[in-house]
């Protein structure tokens, strides 16, 4: 059993009792499994950053929908306690750090104003954080946890994990029985720049891995979008290219609980199988 949590009996939280935390503990192995046979190194993030840091992505005007940010206690007056379950502005001091809603910003902003080999590729999880209009369970939550690899380097270098891995998600799915659907999804990165949000409708940037209605994994391409914010070059002195692929863990978790029929123990038996198949 689970234990779903938030304000205002919203359930937004989610505290993933033993099964489950088995469970995503099988499926986190699997995808670093994934990641490391592919060369991938790994990277630990924190789970927040300065503003500064995530509106170089334009995260405050593409996401402004999702954007979490944290600030702490004004001290400068008496004490304050939470009313009401919340704490009021006037409590608060300025919001100088932000919660990330994808995992690979760690990544871009790791390899910030170095220069990379054409292949680099690494693996990382975080915490994320949406603020949505609804909960679902989770399949829908405030915070979550999403594994992402991530590769920097040549344009052929990125789109050629993206179509690795693509088949690993497909295969995968297939060994547990799943029937996902690939689909593609749209994604405001490149709203404010005229040339890239052109070529994104002509050839569109993410697809979702669907179950039902519900994406769990997801291939994104940015071209140069990172590589250009974060000054990433390549040896020839191009601005590097990024792709990602990336796995929404407490997702996962769902819809294996569906196919399971709640059977937690047999989908994470079933997932260390999965993993030991020949890709």
């Amino acid at each position: 059993m689970n234990r779903l949590t938030g304000h205002d009996g919203q359930p937004a939280l989610a505290i993933l009792g033993p099964p489950a935390t088995r469970l995503l503990q099988e499926l986190d192995h699997t995808f670093t499994t994934w990641a490391r046979a592919a060369g991938a190194q790994p990277l630990t993030p924190p789970p927040l950053y300065p503003v500064t840091d995530l509106e170089k992505f334009d995260v405050y005007t593409n996401f402004p929908h999702l954007a979490w940010t944290a600030a702490p206690l004004d001290l400068t007056g008496e004490p304050r306690k939470p009313a009401g379950g919340r704490f009021t502005p006037d409590a608060l001091a300025d919001a100088r750090y932000g919660l990330p809603h994808a995992t690979c910003y760690g990544a871009y902003l790791y390899y910030e104003g170095t220069t990379v080999p054409d292949d680099t590729l690494v693996t990382l999880v975080n915490r994320c954080f949406r603020s949505e209009d609804h909960y679902d369970g989770l399949r829908r939550l405030a915070s979550f946890q999403m594994r992402e690899i991530v590769a920097i380097g040549t344009h052929e270098h990125t789109q050629q994990v993206l179509h690795h891995f693509t088949d690993r998600i497909l295969a995968f799915a297939a060994a547990l029985g799943l029937d996902l659907g690939k689909a593609p999804a749209s994604d405001p990165f490149f709203q404010n720049d005229g040339a890239r949000a052109l070529l994104q409708k002509l050839n569109p940037v993410k697809h979702e891995f669907q179950y039902g209605d519900l994406a769990i994994a997801s291939v994104n391409t940015h071209r140069n979008f990172f590589g250009e914010r974060c000054d990433i070059t390549l040896t020839t002195g191009e601005h590097a290219y990024t792709s990602c692929t990336a796995f929404g863990l407490e997702r996962w978790i769902a819809v294996l609980t569906d196919h399971f029929h709640g059977d937690l123990d047999q989908a994470a038996e079933t997932v260390r199988t999965a993993r030991k198949e020949p890709a």
